[in-house]
């Protein structure tokens, strides 16, 4: 096995000697051929080389005049992206990738061009650049696909960075989204990278998606209570704070405090006409207790504050009022004989 790979090698080797000993040969051949003819015809040899060098003179300057023209072209395309991402308001990192690669992308075109103008065939050349395309598309596959989810990210914008979102296993806020990685802060403190590819195609729950939020509870009390009047302390509590949405709240006025802008309001997604009044209903009949369902809408960054103070409201100002909270128990009834 080994003495037939060394036969290969050995025959490999001499047919490259022979390749360029023939190509030599043949250099070497037309230089002859060259001197031999300005010796006999020298003015026909200097009219031919004058002809040449004027035609190679017009071919670098038309070379010369294309890529000009092409970088002044380059140059108006990528304005002219510039000025309709900022007229669109695109996020700034894809914006500049998208002109950076556009930008590059022509440049290599305008080369090539440059390179045909001037005579020289740019077959192998434009062969060698696929080629090294693909090499480098196959040895970076991860990091294009972690490309190919960040212009997604950054195209629909699931999320922005500020929002506090759950993905991929991952709770905290988003502190920035690259072309590559999103990086999250999460509520102990820590900074985890997630790549984009799988972001992009996994689930995301955004917490601040929208500008306005719903927040439940669940309030038990003990049987035997007064169910409507508890029901009237219970919105009592929740209308003594300005923080809970109201049905006459000013739309208008509320998205404008927000910052919404007229473009998301008219999408589906972001657009309410009005707010539902605070509601309270008897929801089920427990075994030890009976359980009211409590729901209001507040502004997002709000969501917290007001389950967190009014959870609290709930347990100090209902019992005071004679609405005690209920506790697993049994109740014995002892029969005398």
């Amino acid at each position: 096995m080994l003495l037939l790979d060394d036969l290969q090698n050995l025959a490999l080797a001499t047919a490259v000697q022979e390749q360029e000993k023939l190509t030599s040969d043949s250099v070497r051949q037309g230089a002859r051929h060259m001197i031999e003819y300005a010796r006999t015809d020298p003015e026909g040899f200097w009219q031919i080389f004058v002809d040449k060098m004027n035609h190679f003179g017009l071919s670098v300057l038309g070379a010369l005049l294309i890529f000009i023209i092409g970088i002044f072209f380059i140059r108006w395309i990528k304005h002219i992206l510039m000025r309709m991402f900022d007229r669109r308001k695109t996020e700034k990192t894809i914006a500049s990738f998208v002109t950076s690669f556009v930008t590059i992308s022509l440049s290599v075109l305008l080369i090539v061009i440059s390179i045909s103008a001037l005579g020289v065939d740019t077959t192998s050349l434009a062969a060698l650049l696929a080629a090294g395309g693909l090499a480098v598309g196959m040895a970076l596959s991860g990091t294009v696909q972690n490309f190919a989810g960040g212009i997604m990210l950054l195209a629909f914008k699931p999320f922005k960075a500020g929002d506090f979102i759950e993905a991929q296993g991952v709770t905290g806020t988003v502190v920035e989204v690259n072309i590559t990685a999103t990086k999250i802060l999460t509520v102990d403190n820590r900074v985890v990278i997630l790549p984009n590819g799988a972001l992009s195609n996994g689930t995301i729950n955004n917490y601040n998606g929208r500008p306005l939020r719903r927040v439940e509870w669940s309030v038990s009390v003990s049987y035997g209570v007064d169910a409507a009047a508890c029901k009237e302390a219970i919105l009592a509590i929740l209308n003594s704070d300005e923080r809970v949405l109201q049905a006459d709240t000013d739309m208008k006025k509320l998205y404008k405090d927000l910052k919404v802008t007229s473009y998301q309001l008219s999408t589906v997604n972001y657009r309410m006409d009005a707010i539902p009044a605070p509601f309270v209903a008897l929801k089920s009949l427990n075994e030890n207790d009976i359980t009211f369902v409590v729901r209001v809408w507040v502004k997002a960054n709000e969501y917290w504050d007001v389950f967190f103070d009014l959870n609290e409201r709930f347990y100090t100002e209902l019992p005071p009022q004679g609405f005690t909270f209920a506790y697993p128990h049994m109740d014995v009834t002892m029969l005398k004989s």
